[in-house]
């Protein structure tokens, strides 16, 4: 999908036949972004996150940080960028993108791979608290460099936007567990376009308040607690969601390539911009591996998180520009030049991260994860006596996969 959109921009005769205009790409994307916020809420589990409270919020903030400082150095002796444009490159380039590990967790949970340990539901609720600090890091920097208000405004910005955002999301969830009640008709219908509505809404809301990392996470605490409350009548809404997710993932991926123009790309930044988002990955890959390492998790489960974390797409193809629009504002070329260097490199590691990213965790998961199914899911239908000798019972098993 992603080569589609960069074949439909870039392919000469093809790329001036087909046109997609910047305001309907940008929201088709967000509503895209909605629907798998929605999705990964649904499929949180709540014991798995209970238990993992502490490795979530390490998991969210250590990789991230440290990535962007790397990053930040890297790119301010690599590319002769300023410290502010430094950082902002790395608060751009150290978010993990929801497109691709959402879909991909989804998937190996459906499979039963991790679920034993909570690993989807892991690194689902990690990766919208690292967004929303990503998001918030180029902010801050955004604003020093262009002097838009103080360095602790954005800061406190940031901050109103995790609780305003938890706030919202609880009120709508809340909302959602009452309403429609259950004695209506075609009541998984009207749950699924409530629920879908409420988090587009959120998503587009709190785009024009000004406060873009609240709308994910209103959205992923809306879904996670009208779950809750449907209990096990979730399970056909989450199928519903499903159906839409099938109807707008080409489209945003589609559209993320749409966003790469190779005839932008400066030859002469390209591969100095591939060795910081190298170095970058390397730390955050050591640094994922050791965050987890106090989370119960095995060899292979430390492993398998580590590559779950590299991919990057959304947030990238939704901020990387920002910085050169804002260049162009002002009218300054040296500014419009580090602008161009950010967006150049925030390319190169959707077109790097995101495709290997994907193969990673799916070539990965099925062969360094656990398997939780049931015995008569396994292959064969298998079954086993019960102890009372009255006849066979169903139990769970726990298949390890092997390398």
């Amino acid at each position: 999908m992603l080569l589609a959109g960069l074949l439909l921009r870039n392919v000469p005769y093809v790329m001036d036949a087909v046109f997609i205009d910047a305001h309907w790409s940008a929201a088709l994307r967000n509503i895209a972004l909605s629907i798998i916020l929605t999705r990964a809420g649904l499929g949180l589990d709540p014991s798995a996150l209970s238990r993992l409270k502490a490795v979530c919020v390490r998991l969210a903030v250590g990789p991230c940080v440290l990535e962007a400082c790397i990053v930040a150095v890297v790119s301010h002796f690599l590319l002769g960028l300023p410290w502010v444009w430094g950082f902002i490159l790395g608060f751009v380039l150290a978010a993990v993108s929801p497109a691709v590990v959402v879909p991909s967790m989804l998937l190996l949970q459906r499979g039963g791979y991790g679920v034993e340990k909570g690993i989807p539901t892991l690194l689902m609720a990690a990766g919208s608290f690292d967004d929303v600090l990503a998001i918030t890091g180029f902010s801050s920097c955004l604003g020093v460099a262009f002097s838009t208000g103080s360095t602790w405004m954005n800061i406190l910005k940031g901050l109103l936007e995790v609780v305003g955002g938890v706030l919202a999301g609880l009120i709508l969830g809340l909302f959602l567990s009452w309403f429609p009640s259950a004695d209506q008709e075609d009541l998984v219908l009207r749950r699924t376009v409530l629920l879908l509505g409420l988090s587009v809404f959120s998503v587009f809301f709190t785009h024009v308040l000004g406060f873009a990392g609240a709308g994910g996470l209103c959205t992923l605490v809306l879904a996670f607690l009208a779950a809750l409350g449907w209990k096990a009548d979730k399970a056909p809404v989450a199928a519903l969601v499903g159906r839409a997710w099938d109807v707008f993932q080409p489209l945003l991926f589609g559209l993320i390539g749409a966003e790469i123009a190779v005839a932008a790309l400066s030859p002469s930044t390209v591969g100095l911009g591939l060795a910081c988002v190298g170095l970058g990955l390397v730390v955050r890959l050591l640094a994922t591996f050791l965050l987890v390492h106090f989370g119960g998790f095995n060899l292979k489960e430390k492993v398998f998180i580590s590559v779950a974390w590299l991919p990057k797409a959304t947030v990238q193809a939704a901020i990387g520009s920002k910085a050169l629009d804002m260049a162009r504002e002002e009218g300054d070329e040296t500014l419009i030049k580090y602008g161009l260097d950010v967006l150049t490199v925030a390319v190169l590691a959707i077109l790097t991260t995101a495709p290997i990213g994907a193969m990673g965790i799916g070539l990965a998961g099925p062969r360094l994860l656990g398997r939780q199914v049931k015995a008569d899911d396994a292959e064969g239908g298998a079954t086993v006596p019960s102890s009372n000798g009255i006849g066979p019972e169903k139990v769970s098993v726990r298949l390890e996969s092997r390398l």
